[in-house]
């Protein structure tokens, strides 16, 4: 029998919030000076100033940006990649690339999990800007397959699965086309305050992928796209395809860009950040707080918080209410996501109830990126 659970702050003994910021103790490596202000905003708080010339030098080479996107893709079908999930993010990206004259190629990842209001905003963004989309359709079985692997392997970041996909196909749907700027929607502005670490794992951990799959799956993978960290290398270095955080070139005010695309142009958003994903919803908002402890609402509010986009007392009163904030959908995504993914209640409830087991408990190919990161921190200085 499925239990209700109720809304509440975690329960622990020691539990402190950030008085600058709503970030707590639910991050494992928080601290807070004397004031009860914690590292994570004054860590972001310094990053942005020691950005903010950067940022600033992004926002004044905009022009030539552009100029470099146009005349690098002249003579080509498309002169930009932009991945779409029907997030206000993604979507502001495509909005922006078009009215400042690119061409973009709008690429898109049907993993089977697509709300109702995401699969709209795709459709009609990219009719309204008359753009091209391409949608890949994930193989469902090697994709549900991969995904009960994760669930068996107790790791936190169920969704390492849709993030690498979707970036081996922006990656190759630029290679096949000879374009060499990828459009990404990740900006300081909304999502510059770091990811507590164990909340999510290394994106282009194909060994991880491999290593859990190996061991928990029994459905071969043939289709579903991978993207290692040697990917990446080879992308970069000898297709010399560039991903560029393209918000970072504007000032960024998601409320702003909110407007906007429903004003504009009829977009329907979300509750919350992610939340255009069946899966991500139930994810973020049921298993990630319930079975791991972790709300990631905190970070993305915090950021909101810390960059002058929303106020402290407006984070609060969000983070009274369950990360569904409405009781009937949490319990038909539990029942349609337990259906989909052929869990039984009593299996669902022994995964929810499993303690978590660490993502490099399976191997990790992170060693890599760190070993490349400090190679290049040593060759700058």
């Amino acid at each position: 029998m499925h239990r209700k659970l109720s809304w509440r702050l975690p329960s622990m003994t020691n539990y402190q919030m950030c008085t600058r910021c709503v970030m707590d103790t639910t991050a494992k490596d928080i601290v807070f000076d004397g004031n009860g202000v914690c590292n994570y905003c004054t860590t972001f708080l310094k990053r942005m100033e020691d950005t903010h010339a950067e940022i600033a030098d992004l926002q004044l080479h905009l022009d030539e940006l552009i100029s470099a996107i146009k005349a690098d893709g002249k003579g080509k079908e498309y002169d930009c990649i932009v991945g779409v999930s029907g997030g206000v993010d993604s979507s502001y990206v495509l909005y922006l690339a078009v009215k400042h004259g690119l061409r973009p190629l709008a690429v898109h990842l049907d993993n089977g999990w697509n709300s109702e209001e995401a699969s709209q905003n795709i459709a009609n963004m990219v009719d309204r800007f008359g753009v091209d989309l391409h949608t890949h359709v994930i193989d469902w079985e090697e994709n549900r397959d991969l995904q009960l692997s994760f669930f068996k392997a107790n790791v936190v970041d169920i969704e390492l699965l849709m993030d690498n996909a979707m970036l081996a196909l922006n990656y190759r749907q630029a290679a096949k086309y000879g374009i060499r700027y990828i459009l990404f929607g990740y900006n300081m502005a909304t999502e510059g305050m770091s990811i507590p670490p164990g909340w999510n794992h290394y994106k282009k951990d194909v060994y991880n992928i491999r290593q859990i799959h190996k061991r928990f799956g029994s459905h071969p993978i043939k289709t579903h796209p991978l993207f290692s960290t040697t990917d990446y290398l080879r992308y970069k270095f000898i297709h010399k395809i560039k991903g560029v955080s393209f918000l970072n070139y504007f000032p960024y005010n998601k409320s702003e860009a909110l407007d906007i695309l429903q004003n504009e142009f009829g977009y329907k958003p979300y509750p919350y950040k992610h939340y255009e994903s069946v899966f991500t919803r139930f994810y973020q908002g049921y298993i990630l707080p319930r079975k791991f402890g972790y709300d990631k609402r905190r970070v993305h509010l915090s950021t909101l918080i810390i960059s002058g986009q929303m106020t402290r007392e407006e984070a609060l009163k969000l983070l009274e209410d369950s990360p569904y904030p409405d009781p009937i959908q949490e319990e038909q995504d539990r029942i349609f996501v337990m259906k989909k993914l052929g869990f039984s209640e009593e299996s669902f409830d022994r995964y929810m109830s499993a303690p978590e087991i660490p993502h490099q408990v399976y191997g990790s190919e992170k060693w890599v990126s760190d070993l490349l990161s400090s190679v290049g921190k040593t060759i700058r200085r």
